[in-house]
């Protein structure tokens, strides 16, 4: 009893991933020619069911070389669906390959999302970079503020310790700055960035600024409007676009519309239960008992459900269309599993309203498609609410792949994004290797484990382990920059930064110990995709075309057009046999019919 089922493959389902609401889609199951004498030829069944409904049992039509069936999908949403024989024989997913069972078996899922639904075309093919706006670059002084601990020691270890009543309050400033970035822009555009997103630049109590203290006001630390209008011009004359971090789930205490110490001109929720800004939060026992964000006093948790807040953040002169008019590219939205699918397809809407090309990219730790959150399936991908999403699934697999070896969960991962996500939203996946909230890359690769922070704040690698560690970051990298979505650089990786757990993963950038050669591979990675192959890297198909344990080869293609990546993380040899005659991109050496990959080698190679 051996079948071959493939939902990648468009032999077998002839709309390979996600697909639009009212497509027609033919399944097929092709025999291999072993096994089947004891199976009725005439008999097999597709059984499918939209999420949380009944089962619809439909019989295939027997085929000379296995079962087809065609179908057409009428709603939006999720459906499940797995093969079954007569004797109570399935064929279903496991581990995304085919799992021929005799218990019921786990179903591959099909996401149909809205026929209008379309993604930016400009973010796709390009290179993301993250600033963490206080650590990238100081350009100038900046103010004095009495509750803001000023640091002068630009590259120092980041405050870590609790005060003497037992917290962090992460109010220690290194003077990072728009002006910094401006300063910079011909630096960010050698590594061929096309996208900056920023960490949060709205005025806030903390050095992170997810405690919004004022979403209409630029922190003074980091400079002006004019400061930011002249950032936003300048680079958009080096070809970059700007997004920046929405945060709508919560605020801070310190705030205009919290207002816990009275610092803001304004009448805020804690102030006064008269307050405009009463209705943005909800409390327990006013006011020193509210909601807040996991628990955390200083992030009062915000109602969505408010009028008052969605028109000051959805609303004509509100937070987004401000923002948007003043020429940004769009946002990120933090913690998108805690703002609801209604608040998000409002959202949706503001935005495209003021710039139908903005884009909007959730948090979202887990598959998108099909995430659970707070007892909801949660709807990102279906059309209505966000463009893309940080790809964290990605990064683990790719982390994976680096320290064990073993291929098999990446291969897994980036078969269930294909087959999971809109194509549209595949394009536009951030694919991150690091970011604010995770240990650097550079870190984990060198895999030195510390118990806690205090070993943490002293603990680097050795020359010889960060070398290693470089080299498996290249391979990474490599596989970055060529998966299907758009590679995020976390500022400072492109140059060897260490860090581990915040806040020692928003360390200063070394401005004055750059790595040059890896930050020159970072720049070839860059230019490969934006100028050697921008077509295949914006919206080109992926094929595995070959894999072992611990070598994987696969094909990028657009049209008659193709490139092949090969990562080989083992100590074994092999060849690659190809008609013709190619160049490796990396090196630029060119070959003939014939590749040899060395142990622990990478190359992305193309016909000349």
């Amino acid at each position: 009893m051996n079948f071959y089922y493939n939902p990648n493959d468009p032999r077998c389902k002839t709309k390979t991933g996600a697909f639009a609401r009212g497509s027609e889609v033919t399944f097929r199951i092709f025999r291999d020619g072993k096994g089947e004498a004891d199976f009725s030829a005439d008999l097999c069944y597709l059984v499918y069911y939209q999420d949380g409904k009944k089962e619809t049992i439909l019989p295939m039509r027997s085929t000379a070389d296995g079962y087809e069936i065609t179908l057409k999908f009428h709603r939006v949403g999720l459906y499940f669906y797995y093969f079954t024989f007569p004797g109570f024989v399935f064929l279903g997913c496991g581990k995304y390959r085919n799992a021929v069972v005799t218990n019921h078996p786990a179903s591959w899922q099909i996401t149909v999302y809205d026929e209008n639904y379309e993604t930016p075309d400009w973010i796709k093919g390009g290179v993301m970079y993250q600033i963490f706006p206080d650590r990238f670059r100081k350009e100038g002084d900046y103010p004095i503020v009495p509750h803001k601990i000023k640091r002068d020691d630009w590259g120092g270890c980041p405050t870590f310790r609790p005060n003497e009543y037992g917290k962090v309050l992460n109010n220690d400033f290194f003077g990072g700055n728009l002006n910094g970035v401006r300063a910079k822009l011909d630096y960010l555009k050698s590594l061929n960035v096309s996208v900056i997103y920023f960490n949060p630049i709205f005025e806030a109590y903390s050095n992170h600024r997810y405690d919004t203290g004022d979403y209409m006001k630029i922190d003074p630390l980091l400079g002006t409007l004019e400061d930011f209008e002249a950032l936003v011009q300048d680079a958009k004359a080096h070809g970059i676009r700007i997004i920046l971090d929405g945060v709508f789930n919560h605020t801070g205490v310190d705030s205009r519309y919290f207002n816990k110490y009275g610092r803001y001109d304004s009448v805020g929720a804690y102030q006064s239960l008269d307050s405009p800004y009463r209705d943005w939060y909800q409390f327990h026992q006013f006011p020193d008992t509210y909601d807040s964000w996991w628990g955390m006093e200083t992030l009062p948790a915000v109602n969505e459900s408010s009028p008052s807040f969605q028109s000051y953040i959805l609303g004509e002169g509100g937070v987004l269309k401000t923002w948007l008019s003043r020429g940004i590219g769009g946002y990120r939205l933090d913690v998108a599993d805690e703002l609801p699918d209604f608040f998000l397809r409002l959202l949706r809407k503001s935005v495209k309203e003021q710039d139908p090309e903005a884009v909007i990219i959730g948090e979202v730790w887990e598959d998108a498609s099909n995430k659970i959150a707070y007892g909801a399936r949660r709807e990102y991908l279906q059309g209505y609410e966000l463009d893309s999403v940080m790809n964290y699934p990605l990064k683990d697999a790719i982390i994976g792949y680096m320290l064990t070896g073993s291929n098999d969960h990446l291969r897994e991962t980036i078969a269930m994004l294909i087959d999971n996500y809109p194509k549209e939203t595949l394009d536009a996946l951030m694919n991150v290797l690091g970011t604010h909230d995770t240990p650097r890359i550079l870190t984990v690769l060198g895999n030195k484990y510390c118990s806690n922070k205090e070993q943490m704040a002293v603990t680097f690698l050795s020359d010889e382990e960060k070398e290693r560690a470089k080299k498996k970051l290249k391979m990474a990298a490599l596989l970055q920059f060529t998966l299907p979505g758009v590679p995020c650089i976390y500022y400072g990786d492109e140059t060897g930064m260490e860090g581990y757990v915040d806040p020692f993963c928003r360390g200063c950038f070394p401005w004055d110990d750059i790595d040059e050669a890896l930050g020159a591979f970072y720049a070839r990675l860059g230019a490969i995709r934006t100028k050697n192959f921008p077509e295949i890297f914006k919206d080109g198909s992926y094929r595995e075309v070959f894999a072992d344990p611990s070598c994987l080869v696969f094909e990028r293609r657009k049209g008659e057009k193709a490139l092949y990546v090969y990562c080989n993380n083992s100590a074994s040899e092999y060849a690659i046999r190809m008609r013709g005659e190619y160049t490796e991109y990396l090196t630029g050496k060119t070959f003939k019919d014939y590749l040899s990959v060395e142990p622990y080698s990478y190359g992305i190679i193309a016909r000349k």
